[in-house]
């Protein structure tokens, strides 16, 4: 059994790397690859305008001017030192071939720019270093937001609840979470934080902790929202907000009481009717005198409640289409409805999909309409179905 503390064998790593690569070419092409990776260059190095006036130019002139452009912003996006650094790198690395006449005598000199490679190769060494420290750091907050987040979802008498959330980066901005009221009542939250990456998750836990201190405490919705909101605006970021909706169940009731505070509206599913809850008040975090109010919707047994972030909605495929509103819908009525009784009587009615079962066809059509394309917001569902209480 080879030793764990054993470091890898530098050729090993590399004949793995190789295969890995050839095998993704192979799947998505060369040309699709290389395209797909200057794309994502542009997109992080360059400005929108850039973008546009390269679009404008002839092909032979956007190349040129694309590498320009990219060295610069690169140049631009590195600390002083390593700026002088790797300006330095490729002055040596241009030096070339020289040629010199001396008297008759025609003389070569070939210089090698092994200084320059050198040079380079400190500057990605640095780099590199920084980046592995921020992957740690990412690393270790992507686990105390796991841990943060609910391990399952929650077993209510009469209800069936699917909660689903994958984030685009290494943490998130969505909040999926629930709590336990008293015996019988439990609420159900769904967030969505402006913005992605590192300060959308420190908010998203400033936000999970203020609902989870005040939800027990406020019977009242638009109290509760009023608060959370306060607490926002006082204590949030310039320019962040966050969207909110958060559902109350009973284990003995369809009735579902919710809160929305700027979030887009949940979807309802009654039989093959779909309806759209009315929208909500204004986001959090964003005026510290907004109200909010409390709405109400009664779900009968098989009746479909979802709730999602917009992350489904602005999925975007390799031909830059959005996921839209349109689907969601479709994809929901489709799968939702209740099954009726097999003709004639000889199989019984069924209650149709789950909960979860909704929920991963929803999340597999998206993921099918992305394909290979990176993921362009945080996605979360959350799905509560009324069931009659033999379903579990």
């Amino acid at each position: 059994m080879p030793d764990a503390r054993q470091e890898p064998r530098l050729l090993d790593t590399l004949g793995q790397d190789a295969q890995q690569v050839w095998t993704d070419a192979r799947r998505l092409g060369l040309v699709r690859s290389f395209r797909r990776t200057l794309h994502e260059l542009q997109t992080f190095y360059l400005s929108t305008p850039t973008r546009d006036r390269l679009l404008e130019m002839p092909k032979f002139r956007r190349g040129i001017y694309l590498v320009i452009w990219l060295l610069k912003s690169l140049l631009l996006k590195l600390t002083p030192t390593r700026r002088i650094l790797l300006a330095l790198s490729f002055v040596l690395m241009l030096q070339g071939t020289g040629v010199q006449k001396l008297g008759e005598t025609l003389s070569i000199n070939i210089r090698f720019p092994f200084l320059g490679i050198a040079v380079l190769l400190l500057v990605l060494m640095l780099e590199l270093k920084d980046k592995l420290v921020a992957r740690s750091e990412l690393e270790a907050g992507r686990s105390v937001q796991q841990a943060l987040m609910p391990q399952s979802s929650p077993t209510i008498p009469g209800w069936d609840v699917w909660m689903f959330t994958k984030s685009a980066n290494d943490v998130g901005g969505d909040l999926v979470d629930y709590l336990r009221l008293d015996q019988d009542r439990v609420g159900v939250v769904l967030g969505d934080v402006a913005g992605k990456g590192l300060p959308a998750a420190l908010l998203m836990a400033k936000l999970q902790s203020t609902l989870r201190a005040l939800a027990s405490e406020e019977a009242s919705l638009s109290e509760l929202g009023r608060k959370m909101n306060r607490i926002l605006c006082r204590d949030g970021l310039p320019n962040r907000f966050a969207t909110l909706v958060y559902f109350e169940v009973n284990s003995g009731s369809g009735d579902v009481r919710l809160l929305n505070a700027g979030h887009m509206p949940p979807l309802v599913l009654h039989g093959a009717t779909l309806d759209e809850l009315p929208r909500g008040a204004m986001a959090l975090g964003m005026l510290p005198d907004a109200s909010y109010a409390e709405q109400r919707v009664s779900l009968q047994a098989g009746d479909v409640l979802m709730a999602f972030s917009d992350g489904l909605t602005d999925a975007v495929n390799a031909a830059d289409e959005f996921f839209g509103d349109e689907r969601v819908r479709a994809e929901l009525w489709a799968v939702g409805q209740p099954r009726t009784q097999a003709p004639g009587g000889s199989q019984p009615a069924v209650d149709g999909p789950t909960a979860q079962q909704i929920g991963t066809h929803i999340v597999g059509v998206v993921d099918r309409f992305v394909a290979d394309q990176p993921p362009y917001d945080d996605l979360s569902l959350v799905i509560l179905k009324r069931t009659d209480g033999s379903q579990r």
